[in-house]
């Protein structure tokens, strides 16, 4: 084991990796009971959901740890999924199956980029200030993952700020029920809670916890924290145990349902509808380049941001990627690995599979192989069997690990020169973005724009990596259409 994961090389040894392996799952287990809530409001079976969630990250994920030997996990990203169900089936007009054929043809875009190496050469384009902006982005974007999944703000919207409920139009006097989705404007406001609501005060608690064990240097800090706070939580009945059952009666309708999502992005209603209406098909390409441009750059920027400040992808592995073909260095293979995962997602039925930018926390509890990528895997798969066990993990003992990883994170920002305008302005935009568009991808975007902004504006754009230019336009084409839409 240690010969195939080179653990001595990487500093790690087998229970490290095994820890952290089980930090990453229980940061990102959400996702199994998240998914299948977002999908099935486009009518698609959610036990099949459930089960093709478990499937596509668990394949997607040893993967990850067999091919590239990396600690990343991958799972069916949120944003993507939202994506999936409220513009592209509901707004768009798609059908579930059609969705799922997009996703499928987004994958295989994904698998060319990443073997003609574009995705290679759009990493090498980007200038180290940013690199450190995203990584620090990141951290910021983690931790506000952390902060809201413990419940520590709210957000107050009177009626004139809001948009639209459940994708229609707001009328202030109407009547609604089933409301999916509510879209405010700016003049939302953000604030501290009461901190009367157990969730919190149980998060608050587990973050104080995790706090004195790191500074006391425990080993396992992360794990013993997680545990420690969803056994706290059971006598406030904050984890309830009798969501625990092992029977597995309903395993064979699960399945059985996995029938009907399993290859219908290739049945009638699917791939073979797809292009059957010709003025639909601009239509159909720019949404496979939507679904593509965030897939790939939230991909990136998990990489860039994760990766560089923990050494998993060392100088020697970033000097490889810029001069070696094929498969040699570990980056080309973790990019190959995620680029695969969403295809075969989109076979089993469920939206883009992606890299966790959750997986920072297994990364920061230790993990620094492929073996934390493979113990995650198995966990989910054992999630088939015994899901309502990794379900009474609750938020509040998972989200505090994310704060004190986004926290870790944040340290980029030290080696970006702030009192140069022409490197602050980008580094703001691409960091703050993040957490504030709660998006990488969107983050990334914003540093590209202002990044070519200023360097056109002082005559210093021949400077700028072509690739990158490219990569800006593209997303404000991007945003472009999406106002159109």
């Amino acid at each position: 084991m240690d010969k195939f994961f080179k653990l001595k090389e990487n500093g790690t040894d087998v229970p490290t990796e095994i820890m952290a392996g089980f930090t990453t799952f229980f940061a990102m287990s959400y996702i199994i009971f998240v998914n299948p809530a977002v999908l099935s409001a486009t009518g698609m079976p959610s036990q099949a959901v459930f089960l093709a969630t478990i499937i596509a990250a668990a394949i997607g994920t040893l993967i990850m740890g067999l091919f590239a030997n990396v600690p990343y996990a991958q799972a069916p990203g949120m944003g993507l999924n939202a994506f999936f169900t409220y513009t592209v089936v509901f707004a768009l007009g798609f059908t579930w199956e059609q969705a799922l054929a997009l996703v499928f043809i987004c994958g295989l875009l994904n698998i060319f980029i990443t073997v003609t190496k574009i995705r290679k050469s759009i990493i090498k384009a980007i200038p180290e200030s940013l690199q450190n902006a995203i990584s620090g982005g990141i951290g910021i974007f983690i931790a506000y993952i952390g902060i809201k999944g413990a419940n520590i703000v709210q957000f107050t919207s009177e009626s004139a700020n809001i948009l639209s409920i459940n994708n229609q139009p707001f009328v202030a006097d109407g009547t609604y029920s089933n409301i999916f989705s509510v879209v405010t404007n700016g003049g939302i406001v953000p604030a501290l809670v009461d901190f009367t609501n157990p969730s919190t005060q149980l998060a608050l608690v587990g973050l104080v916890l995790l706090v004195v064990l790191l500074a006391l240097k425990v080993k396992g800090a992360v794990l013993i924290s997680i545990l420690t706070t969803t056994i706290i939580g059971i006598p406030f009945k904050i984890v309830d145990l009798s969501q625990i059952s092992l029977s597995t009666g309903g395993i064979g309708a699960a399945f059985s349902q996995l029938g009907e999502t399993f290859g219908a992005a290739f049945g009638p209603n699917g791939m073979q509808s797809l292009f059957s209406d010709t003025s639909r098909i601009p239509l159909v390409i720019m949404t496979i380049f939507a679904f593509s441009l965030s897939d790939t750059f939230d991909t990136i920027g998990t990489f860039i941001g994760t990766g560089r400040r923990s050494g998993i992808f060392s100088s020697e592995d970033q000097k490889s990627l810029e001069t070696s073909t094929g498969f040699k260095s570990k980056m080309d293979r973790a990019l190959f690995a995620d680029a695969i995962a969403t295809s075969i997602g989109a076979v089993f039925g469920t939206s883009n599979t992606t890299t966790f930018v959750e997986s920072a926390a297994g990364i920061g509890a230790g993990g620094r192989t492929g073996l934390t990528s493979v113990v995650t895997a198995l966990l989910f798969l054992t999630c088939i069997l015994i899901a309502p066990i990794a379900g009474i993990v609750p938020s509040a003992a998972t989200s505090p690990v994310l704060i004190i990883v986004g926290i870790m994170m944040m340290s980029s920002f030290t080696k970006i020169n702030w009192e140069d305008l022409d490197e602050a302005i980008p580094a703001f935009f691409a960091s703050v973005f993040m957490g504030f568009g709660y998006s990488i991808s969107y983050g990334i975007a914003a540093g590209f724009i202002f990044y070519c902004i200023v360097k056109m504006c002082k005559g210093q754009l021949k400077e700028v990596h072509p690739i990158l230019i490219v990569s800006a336009m593209l997303f404000l084409l991007n945003f472009i259409v999406l106002a159109i839409i």
